[in-house]
């Protein structure tokens, strides 16, 4: 009981702005993480129970373009592909919760003022991240052409379902978290780790820096889907300088 009570008081102390213990840190930490990790379970299993509707979709690009279906070449990889689709799906499902949790676990850390920015936070974030998606899912047909095409007439296009999956996923997460990237910039600026003049005084080095980031964190490396990351990306520094000067930073 006392233990617990003197958890309680920490936990009231870091709300009102006190400091936390390396070890009340690591415990919120793993809450923070069991949450997230509960949120997606629940998520997977959703995907995992509407797998063909989900896979329907997503094969939907591969078959408009080469008039063909995905084929499984082992015998549990129907099986693992399944089960991938309902990870990554869970992850997607369960993303506003998980940035609710990233920023519970970074409150202790801010002033009052701050602290404000909670539901701001996660609904930009869960907004951004959806975005994103949508635009690795808008443009993956094009890119999904060049890349077929690019081997010449000789080569004949027949993927695996585990390989193409996998590309069509890790597409969506890249889109997905690199549109998060004004979160991370506001979060510098509340912090003033940097400041609106800073941003402005290197936008040169920044477009070259998000143009490379762009070209290594694309999962297909074709041009479409670099600029199709790249530029919203710059946009969105442009629209982080915009809000740091709103905000006074």
């Amino acid at each position: 009981m006392a233990r617990k009570a003197a958890e309680k008081e920490e936990k009231k102390k870091a709300d009102s702005g006190g400091t936390m213990s390396v070890v009340d840190h690591l415990r919120e930490l793993r809450d923070r993480i069991i949450w997230s990790m509960m949120a997606i379970a629940v998520g997977a299993v959703i995907c995992f129970i509407f797998f063909s509707p989900i896979i329907h979709l997503m094969v939907q690009p591969y078959r408009d373009a080469t008039g063909k279906g995905l084929i499984f070449t082992q015998p549990l990889e129907a099986f693992m592909t399944r089960i991938k689709v309902a990870a990554y799906g869970g992850f997607v499902l369960a993303s506003p919760v998980v940035f609710f949790h990233l920023w519970r676990f970074i409150t202790p850390g801010l002033n009052p003022k701050e602290k404000k920015y909670a539901i701001p936070f996660v609904v930009s974030s869960v907004v951004l991240f959806v975005g994103g998606s949508m635009v690795a899912v808008v443009t993956f047909p094009k890119a999904l052409n060049f890349l077929l095409g690019v081997g010449g007439k000789d080569l004949d296009p027949l993927l695996s379902a585990g390989s193409y999956l996998t590309l069509v996923f890790l597409m969506i997460l890249a889109f997905g978290i690199s549109f998060e990237f004004p979160i991370v910039m506001m979060f510098l600026l509340l912090a003033r780790i940097i400041t609106t003049s800073q941003l402005r005084k290197i936008r040169k080095y920044a477009f070259l820096g998000i143009v490379i980031f762009a070209a290594v964190i694309t999962p297909s490396q074709d041009p479409i889907s670099l600029f199709a990351m790249a530029i919203p990306m710059y946009l969105l520094y442009e629209v982080s300088i915009v809000l740091g000067r709103l905000l006074k930073r």
